[in-house]
């Protein structure tokens, strides 16, 4: 693509951007739910990140078939978030959706979170409920993750999870312009983005609705099957997660002694070691560094230096797998480490 900015805007539009790879059944669902919305204006632009099959050939009929409300653009295989990005460029809205190509929008999304922005000036993002289901549309959780939660910010929560789905929010299109483009991380990008909306202390209104439905099916999704503690690549990708984390985190106003950031020190902790059965030594190095900042004087600092001390005399190698061994035997974690969006304790 040769577009390198975005498209001017049209006042009250809508646009959804769809990255899709090799999922041509799953890509007409996804489209169907944004034209199915109550609310008008919309564009939505499917964006191929290079499939292989006839995905391809699907985006675009679905674009010929309805030109004024559908676009498609076809890119290299280079991820998610460069695909996002290419969408990101040609939208023209005052508003922005993301929506993963296996998931789908309720028809009342944008009616109400649009509404909701609307009653609240001072807010840059609005949420609502998500729910997960299976392929045939059955309930598996409702709601999913901590998206009937009333939450202003998005950190300190991004410090221990992503906690709601990448198509839960609508975007201000002024703000995402602000925040700036996609990263390329194959992995965990959608966390990186909205990490910088945090570090701008965004606004949030949660519309109280449920807005959309995330799909659990048998077909390939990033995290399928992933084993992050063996692969070096992950684990890398893991780590510039964290790094952008922090980073961010420490542009807002969240307190250092908050209980989020030992829960981020002992997961930074959890990735050195990860990193050191591997022989990632660079990477196990910088982790520490992390976790021995975010933990401060807190619960979860003994462990860490510990482990540094351990380093010393064994190597990075055999330190990690000392730690991993002592802790796979704990019965607990630590009552520092807190519960992830998706483990809901009442539920």
């Amino acid at each position: 693509m040769s577009v390198s900015t975005p498209s001017p805007v049209i006042s009250h539009l809508v646009t959804t951007i769809i990255p899709v790879y090799n999922r041509p059944d799953m890509l007409r669902t996804a489209v169907e739910s944004v034209i199915s919305q109550t609310y008008r204006p919309i564009e939505v632009i499917i964006a191929d990140d290079g499939s292989t099959d006839e995905t391809g050939h699907v985006g675009q009929s679905l674009a010929d078939c309805d030109p004024l409300n559908i676009k498609y653009v076809r890119i290299e295989n280079q991820g998610p978030g460069p695909a996002r990005e290419a969408g990101r460029l040609l939208a023209r809205g005052e508003f922005l959706q993301y929506l993963d190509s296996d998931d789908r929008l309720l028809p009342n999304k944008f009616a109400d979170q649009v509404d909701a922005l609307h009653q609240h000036p001072e807010c840059d993002i609005a949420y609502g409920l998500t729910r997960l289901v299976d392929a045939n549309g059955s309930i598996l959780a409702e709601p999913f993750k901590w998206t009937d939660r009333q939450i202003s910010e998005l950190f300190p929560g991004l410090l221990v999870d992503r906690w709601w789905c990448t198509h839960t929010p609508l975007y201000r299109r002024s703000v995402a312009d602000k925040v700036g483009a996609w990263t390329d991380m194959r992995w965990s990008q959608d966390w990186e983005y909205d990490a910088r909306f945090g570090a701008r202390n965004c606004q949030l209104i949660n519309c109280g609705s449920y807005v959309s439905e995330h799909v659990q099916h048998s077909g390939v999704r990033q995290t399928s099957e992933a084993k992050w503690s063996e692969d070096p690549e992950r684990l890398r990708n893991r780590v510039d997660l964290l790094t952008a984390l922090l980073r961010n985190a420490r542009s807002t106003n969240v307190p250092r002694d908050a209980a989020e950031y030992q829960h981020f020190a002992r997961w930074c902790f959890t990735i050195a070691r990860q990193c050191s059965t591997q022989g990632m030594r660079s990477e196990s190095e910088q982790c520490t560094r992390m976790a021995r900042d975010a933990a401060q004087d807190g619960k979860a600092a003994g462990g860490i230096r510990l482990f540094q001390a351990l380093t010393k005399v064994f190597g990075h190698r055999m330190s990690g797998r000392l730690i991993a061994y002592f802790t796979a035997r704990r019965r607990a974690t630590g009552d520092y480490t807190m519960d992830q969006s998706f483990a809901r304790a009442d539920s």
